[in-house]
């Protein structure tokens, strides 16, 4: 049957789109003293910045966040982890942040 079969079908559901309140100004951030062009860069997508900023900054529930985000908790989970793991690589090993891309919507 064409269509089924291996390679014809990806494993789980697609990325669903996250709803975004707040696009961000500024976009690239540096450790003082490192040159123009960072060597090392750590890319933070505008839906992962959206849940720090829901969760860690105007101190929303996860299942607030959630919800304004049209995603379910644990999806909001996963990419809250995966924000601050990224943000946190970034602070201890010196490297710059550049907020851009993903697949949103703006509220």
């Amino acid at each position: 049957m064409p269509g089924y079969g291996r390679g014809y079908r990806r494993r789980g559901r697609c990325r669903g789109r996250r709803w975004v309140e707040q696009l961000p100004e500024t976009t690239h951030f540096k450790p003082d003293g490192q040159p123009q062009i960072p060597t090392n860069t750590v890319f933070l997508t505008v839906e992962e910045l959206e849940v720090l900023r829901l969760v860690d900054l105007e101190d929303l529930k996860q299942e607030e966040a959630a919800a304004m985000m049209g995603v379910s908790r644990k999806t909001l989970w996963n990419d809250l982890h995966r924000a601050r793991k990224k943000v946190v690589n970034a602070l201890v090993n010196g490297y710059a942040i550049r907020i851009q891309g993903g697949d949103y919507i703006q509220r």
